[in-house]
């Protein structure tokens, strides 16, 4: 299953644009780009987007076989050099090639490639979303609201705006280089959830004015709360903390069937599940609808957890009960730490990063509006109450089961390297933090497996209507020769930092073309799409190169932030790594998932990967200017 947090522009969103600010001049649109005032400030200039192109078939079998090379014996890559050049110059590719021309210039579509992708990629995907799917982010401490109901009640005053800003189509969308990217997708971040349908799921998303409320689980048990008072206010900060204090003291200290716990399964048993739910008993639908309508789901967890590796886990999956894992959630703990778990079928990670971004920012610089308390009556949380039988009782305890059983089998460690960071990278090295990041990966990779390891790297396509994720295959046959010459213990710094920079040069110019929607797998996943059932596949899929260098076992997405303390996924095949990183100006911090039972033996090696890249440009740049210096 291939997901992953898009990979961010260079700036970081820190401190996001908000509603657009009024003014008495006309705005000019950016070249090529056209306003629609009556599609709303954030979607304006949604409908002049463009859209996903199909890239040339010559350039992206070029592309391919450059990515396929450093995973292939000579013989192999002959093998498939033969079966591309065979497939490029055949009748049938042509014709493939002409019907994806013809799908992505159909009048009303917006991409030919968003249908496809998000049913195979997300949709349709049958394993359970937790631990393959979600995604999850560690919010920085905040040492001013240590206790949970306080924190939780000032995260969601300040999420609050941004909610406003998002369903009135206020919010200012976001742009690259001056830009403006696809905001569609924003319409997901509240009030929706995703639903368990065989073969394939499906979204809704409902409407704010009409479930204005937010859903609080704690000791597995669900409770409603309004976000306004009658009369029509906002609840503030300190009102919602006393809801939020009631709900603990409701919830006791006895724990309910975790009915959440369904959620975690296997799609297809969560589908069967859900409708027995439903049959058991009258209430239980709408139970589940004011828990799916809610603006997002709180989690109110019973631990502490203080280590990175701790927090991480309990926002990745937690204990697997006390959770609703078809929503965004925000997660507080007992201690004050909190983080949110992204549910990741219809928003990839930066509309979610903006806004845990401004809920963080704004609190911690005191620019957040908590509000102040009305004096009218709270009325008391409601309890959405589940009536459980025989049949549903079993098929939460088979749910609970699987997932343990599936959770014990991973590991999280995480690596928060100190020893340099950004402005290191870009000021002394002139290099690109990012492509220097995942050549440490490569060089890790290479000391632990003596080859170069098989690596996604996600870059966001948002530039176009309906954009989602495009791959950067980041090993290269660039990056191999950099990784063997700094194994090689007779070569000298001078070439290893001429062959790092080589590298880095190649991957900035593979991450342009994924960007640009350039990429290898969109491509040839839409031309295989495209094959009629009396076909024959062509050799280029059969052939082993096909398989093999799109088998994703480092699985590696950047996602940078000051206001958060971590992020993460799962791995995407049994056999590798979610090896998700964040470059700050003076860390860089990886956090590495897997099921293989090694995953701290990895993180040895990036952080011995990380120190000699530092050693050997800094030992290069002695001799350089030792040099120069001797011209003189």
């Amino acid at each position: 299953m291939l997901r992953l947090s898009a990979r961010l522009p260079r700036r970081s969103l820190v401190m996001p644009p908000t509603a657009r600010k009024n003014s008495t001049a006309p705005e000019v649109p950016p070249k090529g780009y056209a306003i629609d005032p009556s599609a709303g400030p954030m979607l304006r200039f949604q409908a002049s987007l463009p859209k996903l192109p199909v890239p040339a078939l010559e350039s992206t079998a070029k592309k391919y076989l450059d990515s396929a090379k450093p995973h292939l014996t000579p013989a192999e890559f002959a093998q498939t050099e033969a079966a591309v050049n065979a497939f490029v110059g055949s009748p049938l590719a042509a014709e493939l090639q002409k019907r994806l021309q013809a799908r992505a210039a159909e009048p009303g579509r917006e991409s030919w490639l968003s249908e496809w992708w998000n049913d195979v990629a997300y949709m349709g995907y049958r394993d359970p979303v937790v631990v393959f799917v979600s995604y999850f982010y560690v919010h920085v401490n905040d040492k001013l609201r240590t206790k949970q109901a306080e924190r939780a009640a000032a995260l969601i005053k300040a999420m609050l705006p941004f909610r406003q800003m998002v369903e009135s189509k206020e919010l200012e969308p976001e742009k690259v280089r001056g830009a403006p990217l696809c905001m569609s997708s924003y319409k997901w971040l509240f009030h929706s959830s995703r639903y368990p349908v065989k073969p394939s799921d499906t979204a809704h998303k409902f409407d704010p004015a009409t479930h204005n409320h937010i859903v609080f689980v704690r000791k597995n048990k669900f409770f409603k709360v309004p976000l306004v008072h009658p009369s029509g206010k906002e609840l503030s900060a300190s009102e919602l903390e006393t809801q939020i204090e009631r709900v603990i003291e409701l919830a006791g200290s006895e724990f309910a069937p975790p009915v959440g716990a369904l959620t975690s399964d296997n799609r297809d048993l969560w589908t069967d599940a859900r409708a027995a739910l439903v049959a058991a008993a009258p209430g239980n639908a709408a139970s589940l609808e004011a828990i799916e309508s809610a603006m997002i789901v709180v989690a109110l967890d019973d631990s502490s957890p203080v280590t990175r590796e701790e927090i991480s886990n309990a926002c990745w999956v937690g204990d697997g009960r006390n959770r609703f894992y078809d929503k965004h959630q925000l997660i507080v703990f007992e201690n004050g730490r909190s983080g949110f778990l992204g549910e990741h079928s219809c928003m990839d990670g930066t509309p979610t990063l903006r806004m845990n971004e401004f809920v963080l920012a704004t609190l911690a610089t005191g620019k957040a509006d908590l509000g102040t308390p009305t004096g009218e009556a709270l009325p008391t949380p409601t309890l959405l109450p589940f009536e459980l039988n025989s049949p549903t009782l079993s098929l939460i305890d088979g749910a609970t089961k699987r997932f343990d059983e599936l959770v014990g089998e991973h590991e999280l460690y995480v690596l928060q390297y100190n020893g340099y960071g950004k402005t290191l990278v870009s000021k002394t090295f002139k290099a690109s933090p990012d492509a220097w990041a995942q050549l440490v990966k490569q060089l890790a990779f290479g000391k632990m497996f003596g080859r170069p390891g098989i690596t996604y790297e996600s870059a966001q396509t948002r530039k176009y209507q309906l954009g989602r994720t495009e791959v950067i295959r980041a090993a290269s046959n660039e990056s191999k020769a950099w990784v063997d010459a700094m194994m090689n213990p007779r070569e000298t710094d001078a070439k290893r930092a001429a062959l790092m920079r080589a590298a880095i040069a190649r991957h900035g110019e593979y991450a342009a073309w994924a960007a640009d929607g350039q990429g290898v797998d969109r491509h040839l996943f839409g031309l295989k799409k495209l094959l009629r059932a009396d076909e024959e596949l062509p050799q280029i899929y059969k052939d082993k190169a096909y398989g093999l260098s799109s088998h994703w076992e480092l699985s590696t997405s950047q996602l940078s932030s000051p206001f958060l303390d971590g992020w993460g996924y799962g791995e995407v095949v049994p056999d590798g790594y979610g090896l998700s990183y964040a470059i700050g100006e003076r860390y860089i911090r990886w956090t590495i998932t897997s099921k293989r039972g090694d995953a701290a033996k990895l993180r040895y090696y990036l952080d011995e990967a990380a120190t000699e890249a530092r050693d050997v440009f800094e030992r290069a740049l002695a001799e350089e200017a030792k040099a120069n210096t001797a011209k003189l």
